[in-house]
């Protein structure tokens, strides 16, 4: 596989879930991958392991999506390491619930900051690297467009923010031939939301096919966009969600 051979990528929050899917399949496609983590260091080293052995090239940066230096930084190391930067995947996120008159203004904070925030001060500092052919690609949510069930209003807000800095962004872009589209998974299998959950059937049953995504079925979408094959895609919304959203 070599669609993205000579590309390099950061894939914030990639230490797990769907952040480690799609740095092993940008990798697995011939990108040189950085990816960023907080607190799961062994887990984004294995991710790097893996990733190397299979002939591929990765490391991994420490950086907070709450500190927006660290944000920054961490472009400057990949672009620093790898000579430049072609594509940044939006990934990293935090999911708080609870109704909104029990939520402190410390969780809206760090919903936001870390949500909504950082996905603009990664994409303003990546645009700076970026030329002809670059890609921006965020990961949001099927629940910035419906919401189902109580208690995700929060969560709901700082993914729909994305869309429209999405939109934005990438009129601002397009005229140097960058792209920047926004997926939204919809109930996925990782540790977070586990498709054997408490709540996975109640999740299932609002779903046209009934079953969770793989973490790698948003990997292939977002690698896909990365690709050759999505020069013509910008400024859109890609929903995976097994029509829950339909």
């Amino acid at each position: 596989m070599t669609s993205l051979k000579g590309k390099v990528a950061l894939v914030t929050g990639g230490s797990r879930g769907i952040g480690a899917a799609i740095a092993r399949r940008l990798a697995s496609e011939g990108a040189k991958v950085a990816l960023t983590f907080v607190n799961s260091e062994a887990k984004a080293q294995e991710v790097v392991t893996e990733i190397k052995a299979s002939g591929g090239q990765a490391l991994a940066i420490h950086a907070d999506n709450r500190d927006a230096k660290a944000v920054e930084a961490a472009i400057d190391k990949t672009v620093a390491a790898y000579d430049g930067l072609d594509i940044l995947v939006n990934n990293a996120g935090v999911f708080l619930i609870g109704d909104i008159s029990e939520l402190g203004l410390e969780d809206i904070d760090r919903t936001l900051e870390i949500n909504l925030r950082a996905s603009v001060v990664a994409a303003k500092a990546a645009a700076r690297h970026m030329g002809e052919g670059g890609r921006i690609i965020t990961i949001g949510s099927n629940l910035a467009g419906r919401v189902p069930w109580p208690g995700i209003s929060l969560y709901s807000m700082s993914k729909a923010g994305l869309i429209g800095f999405t939109k934005g962004l990438a009129r601002d872009l397009g005229p140097r031939g960058i792209n920047v589209n926004i997926v939204h998974p919809g109930s996925t299998d990782t540790d977070m939301n586990p498709a054997n959950g408490e709540l996975a059937d109640m999740q299932r049953g609002v779903m046209a096919i009934p079953r969770y995504n793989h973490a790698d079925d948003v990997a292939g979408l977002v690698t896909w966009l990365a690709g050759p094959e999505g020069r013509s895609m910008t400024g859109a919304e890609f929903t995976i969600d097994g029509g829950a959203n339909a």
